[in-house]
């Protein structure tokens, strides 16, 4: 028998593991208690609130209710299965000082903190990542005060567009709001990337009627427009508003619209007149009355057990129905238009159509306050913008491309009428004067990484088969659609580089005027995701040249030296 203890020893894997254990983060953990705590403290501190108060608001990964906060607002359910990193934190603020001091804490914790509003960003940027993260949800943060007198509302970040359009209606029938058809969008998201909706082409963008605006910034302070000053209220309102802080909220100019307004849909197959008709849609759609905004939708389908592709076009006309039964009689004969075809209804209303709610005249209004919360399907979208109309055999060589494919399907958005007269570089927006933008769109429901893979490449070989027809020098992308495909920032998330890739894709020159607000309003990068505007600071912290001077690249020793010289310091 032993009469002293056994000498121990560590073996050299578990040494190892040890280490790695203590190099990994809390979050890889199920007990993040330490971070949690010193969060909530912090937190506590800086609301001046008792801790017990504010625990329903702040969520750690043991928190019964973490997983049903975080499926709430995830609308892509490829970015919801158990590989995908979660969250060591969600914070769901219910005020302003809230936001403050989920950023103040956040960065004294040297968190990366994702901004999600409604989560309908189609890559799941706002609550995905592949480092240790927070998210800050701002759904709670969701008033809508309507003020028809002055024709104006504020607009919380948190709040839908359906909620929205349901508080314009409680106070008037002619007023509305230019913004998106999908009523679940989160404000936040949707303004500051530069929304649109199906009366872009009468009134532009919805952040073109952005009168202030309200953001936490870096140090956690709350600033209106006069406080940003005017660089950083243009970079909201257009330019996304993840990369420089956190938007509170958007105060807009209400629009006036009619008493009735039209609503119709036709639809053609690639037999019986679908080529004819997309190809005369693109000298129509995009000139034609601004009050009317026709929606092509193009998508391959099985008819009479024969493969085909059905062309629809979905419509909004600011008026009555004879008028533009007569308008397109005259400009667009090949949709075959009649007044059976079209139904006349409110402008709320059309706002219910528009959600295929097809008896839009009954539904009750409320219906747009439903949330419809962790509902989602798997998807994947991409966008392009057209400048020079495709010939028609380029829209016969699509359809059949599209019958190879056999799923992903097309929508054309017109442009023109008053998104052609305001310029490129009023907002951070800048493909006004294209003709019109298209979005790639493959949705399913089989939850199989092999059938996901099929669907992901579809989309890559049509958007590969436009090349020619689209946009060049760059290609352009719409922002609202965030396509990681496009180009990620991944070293360090602030290489200039890496970022310049997407940027110009998104944002056109713009994106020069972008970068300098970024660095002067966030240096250090704290607001950042994958797709966010970088610094004019390197990983390494060194100034690198303003964007649009020359630069010159030489060898001298084996180094690379940029002849540049930028003197300031941030």
């Amino acid at each position: 028998m032993l009469t002293t203890p056994p000498r121990t020893f560590v073996s050299v894997p578990f040494f190892f593991f040890f280490l790695l254990f203590l190099s990994l983060p809390l979050s890889s953990f199920s007990q993040s208690n330490s971070v949690y705590n010193s969060f909530l403290k912090c937190f506590s501190d800086k609301t001046k609130s008792p801790q017990s108060q504010i625990t329903d608001n702040v969520f750690s990964q043991t928190n019964p209710a973490f997983s049903s906060v975080l499926r709430a607002y995830i609308r892509n359910a490829r970015f919801n299965t158990s590989s995908t990193l979660k969250p060591t934190i969600i914070i769901t603020p219910r005020s302003e000082s809230h936001v403050s001091a989920a950023v103040t804490c956040s960065k004294t914790l040297n968190f990366l903190l994702k901004i999600r509003s409604g989560g309908h960003d189609y890559d799941g940027l706002s609550y995905i990542s592949d480092k240790p993260f927070f998210i800050l949800d701002m759904s709670n943060i969701r008033d809508v005060s309507v003020d028809i007198a002055s024709n104006s509302a504020w607009i919380s970040a948190g709040a839908t567009l359906g909620e929205v359009y349901y508080r314009i209606w409680e106070k008037s029938r002619v007023h509305g709001f230019p913004a998106g058809v999908c009523p679940t969008v989160g404000v936040g998201g949707h303004l500051s990337g530069g929304g649109y909706g199906n009366m872009v082409r009468k009134f532009g963008l919805s952040v073109d009627y952005v009168e202030d605006a309200k953001i936490v910034d870096v140090n956690g302070r709350v600033l209106d427009r006069k406080a940003m000053g005017e660089d950083l209220f243009w970079a909201i309102t257009g330019g996304g508003g993840g990369s420089y802080g956190v938007v509170l909220g958007y105060k807009v100019k209400l629009v006036p619209v009619p008493s009735v307004v039209t609503v119709f849909r036709v639809e053609q197959y690639m037999d019986s007149g679908a080529v004819d008709m997309v190809h005369k849609w693109q000298s129509v759609g995009p000139k034609t009355d601004p009050n009317l905004f026709m929606r092509m939708l193009i998508q391959p389908v099985t008819r009479k057990k024969v493969k085909t592709v059905r062309a629809s076009v979905v419509a909004l006309f600011l008026g009555r129905a004879d008028e533009v039964v007569a308008l397109l009689s005259k400009e667009f004969p090949e949709l075959g238009l009649k007044k059976e075809n079209c139904s006349e209804m409110t402008w709320f209303q059309s706002a219910l159509w528009w959600d295929n709610r097809l008896n839009a005249t009954q539904v009750d209004p409320k219906v747009f306050l439903d949330r419809n919360l962790d509902t989602s399907s798997f998807g994947k979208r991409k966008s392009d913008y057209v400048a020079t109309a495709i010939p028609k055999k380029g829209i016969e060589s699509l359809f059949k491309k599209m019958i190879e494919l056999g799923k992903i399907g097309l929508v054309f958005n017109p442009y023109g009428g008053k998104m052609a007269e305001v310029a490129v570089n009023a907002k951070p927006f800048p493909h006004r004067n294209k003709l019109f933008k298209i979005q790639y769109s493959v949705n399913w429901k089989e939850n199989s990484a092999e059938i996901e893979k099929g669907y992901l490449n579809q989309a890559k070989v049509l958007y590969s088969f436009m090349t020619g027809f689209v946009s060049k020098n760059p290609r352009s992308s719409y922002f609202n659609y965030r396509d990681v495909d496009i180009g990620v920032n991944d070293h360090g998330a602030n290489s200039y580089k890496e970022g310049e890739v997407y940027g110009r894709k998104y944002f056109g020159e713009n994106f020069d005027r972008l970068v300098k607000i970024k660095t002067a309003v966030d240096p250090g990068n704290f607001f950042r995701n994958e797709q966010s505007i970088p610094t004019l600071k390197n990983e390494k912290g060194m100034l690198l040249p303003e964007p649009g001077k020359a630069r010159r690249w030489s060898r001298v020793g084996g180094a690379t030296v940029v002849a540049t010289v930028v003197l300031h310091v941030f």
